[in-house]
This record gives structure tokens, C-alpha cells and sequence, in this order.
């Protein structure tokens, strides 16, 4: 197996922090509740633009991840954070050494 690691940048539009924090936060707890396969999935924020999240996510393989991006949870959260965004998220994709 080889782990996968994720960093997803996510820039909230202005206002919108409370309600996006509060979404991945349900989402966080239906990852950690349902997904063996995820190692962490973290939410951070910047200090030094308050308007910018990495979720730090790491999965024990492609598996894992694909089920993570498939789950209705996912997907149904997927569509509210979106409306709290300020535009496109930038994932980016990593193998564990």
C-alpha cells in the first residue's frame, strides 16, 4: 500500500468563515466516523490571510481516497461549502516516501 497524501487551499469569501467552519466540521466528524481508510483530516487556517483553509488529509491508499470523494456526506457537503467559497480550490496530490 502506499499512503496519499492531500492538501486541499480553499479561499472563503468574506463573511462566510463561520458557516464553512461550521460544514467541514460536520464533515470532518462523518470522515473520522465512517472512513477506516483516512489517517487524519485536519482544517487549517492561515495566519496570515484569515480568508484561507488547507485541509490537510492523508489516506492509506487510492482506495480510501476515491471512497472519501464518492460518500453522499462528501458530496452533499461538497455542495454547501461550495457557496462559502470565493472561487476554485486547489488540490494538490502527494505520495508518502
Amino acid at each position: 500500500m502506499t499512503a496519499i497524501g492531500v492538501i486541499a487551499t480553499l479561499t472563503v469569501a468574506e463573511g462566510k468563515n463561520e458557516d464553512f467552519e461550521a460544514v467541514f466540521a460536520e464533515l470532518a466528524a462523518a470522515v473520522r466516523a465512517n472512513e477506516p481508510g483516512n489517517v487524519f483530516y485536519a482544517l487549517t487556517r492561515s495566519r496570515s490571510n484569515r480568508q484561507v483553509y488547507k485541509v490537510l488529509e492523508q489516506y492509506v491508499d487510492q482506495d480510501a481516497l476515491t471512497a472519501n470523494g464518492g460518500s453522499d456526506y462528501f458530496k452533499a457537503a461538497g455542495a454547501k461549502l461550495g457557496l462559502c467559497l470565493a472561487g476554485a480550490p486547489d488540490i494538490e496530490y502527494l505520495d508518502a516516501v
